[in-house]
C-alpha cells in the first residue's frame, strides 16, 4: 500500500499522475488540512506533524510513502527518512529541465516561502541554473484558492496574476511550479500569461509526472507489489473538514 500527504488537497495533483502509472496499487491519501497551509510555518512545526502523519501511514499499513509537498519535503525528509525503516519519495525541484526548455534565459519559480528558502532548492537551483536567470515569487494566496476549490474565474486569475506577472515582467518563458497545489491552477495561470504576454510562449512545469516514474522505479527496487484486481482500496483521509478533500478527489481524478 501507498501512502500518500500534504498539507490539504494539493498532493491530488501527485497523486492523479501516480494513477496513471500505477492504477491498480492500494493507496491511503492524508490531507493535513487542519494545520494548512504548511509555507509559513516553523520547519519544527513541520516535522512534528508529518512525523505523526508518517506513523499513522505505516500502521495503517503503507509500506512506501510519497511527501507530496514541497515545503514538507524540504523541511522534514530528511527526519523521516533517518527515524522511519521505509521509503520516501519526496518533490524535486524542477529547475533542471525548466533551465533546459527555456529560450530567453530567464526562468520562472513560483513556490511557497518555505520552499524557496530550503537548502534542497537552493542547492538545485544551483547545480542546475548556473546558465540562465532564476526569478522567484511566492503564490501569495494560490493554495487558499486550491483548497477552497476556487481555481479558475476572475478572482483566480486576479490572484495569479499579482505573483505571475512579475516573473513574466522579467522575462521568463518558462514557469516552474514549486508547490503541489498550484497544478490545479495551470489553465488559470496559462491563460494569465498568454493574456499578459501574448506574444511569448510559456511553458509551466509540474514537477509530478517525474515523481510518479521515480515511484515505480524504487518500488521496483524494493519490490513491492501492487495489489491485486480484485483486492486494492483508496482510503482518503484528512485531519480537519473532510468536504473539500472529497470534491476535489471526484472532479479531478
Amino acid at each position: 500500500m501507498i501512502g500518500i500527504f500534504d498539507s490539504g488537497v494539493g498532493g491530488l495533483s501527485v497523486f492523479r499522475e501516480i494513477r496513471k502509472v500505477l492504477p491498480e496499487q492500494s493507496y491511503i491519501y492524508y490531507s493535513d488540512n487542519a494545520h494548512c497551509p504548511y509555507g509559513e510555518k516553523s520547519r519544527e512545526y513541520i516535522i512534528d506533524r508529518t512525523r505523526a502523519i508518517t506513523q499513522m501511514l505505516i500502521e495503517k499499513g503503507c509500506e512506501i510513502i510519497v511527501v507530496a509537498c514541497n515545503t514538507a519535503t524540504a523541511a522534514a525528509i530528511s527526519t523521516l527518512r533517518e527515524e522511519f525503516p521505509i521509503k520516501f519519495i519526496g518533490m524535486e525541484p524542477a529547475i533542471k529541465p525548466a533551465a533546459q526548455a527555456t529560450k530567453t534565459g530567464v526562468v520562472g519559480v513560483l513556490a511557497t516561502a518555505g520552499t524557496l528558502k530550503a537548502t534542497k532548492y537552493i542547492d538545485t537551483r544551483a547545480k542546475w541554473a548556473q546558465n540562465v536567470q532564476i526569478v522567484e515569487h511566492i503564490g501569495q494566496g494560490f493554495v487558499e484558492l486550491v483548497e477552497n476549490g476556487s481555481v479558475s474565474g476572475p478572482a483566480a486569475e486576479t490572484t495569479v496574476s499579482a505573483s505571475l506577472k512579475p516573473l513574466l515582467d522579467a522575462g521568463a518563458d518558462t514557469i516552474v511550479l514549486g508547490c503541489t497545489h498550484y497544478p490545479f491552477l495551470i489553465d488559470t495561470i496559462k491563460k494569465v500569461a498568454s493574456e499578459t504576454y501574448p506574444s511569448r510562449s510559456v511553458t509551466v512545469i509540474d514537477p509530478a509526472p517525474a515523481v510518479a516514474r521515480h515511484l515505480v522505479e524504487v518500488m521496483a527496487e524494493e519490490g513491492i507489489e501492487p495489489a491485486s484486481k480484485e483486492g486494492y482500496q483508496i482510503e482518503l483521509l484528512a485531519s480537519g473538514t473532510p468536504d473539500n478533500l472529497q470534491r476535489t478527489f471526484d472532479t479531478l481524478l
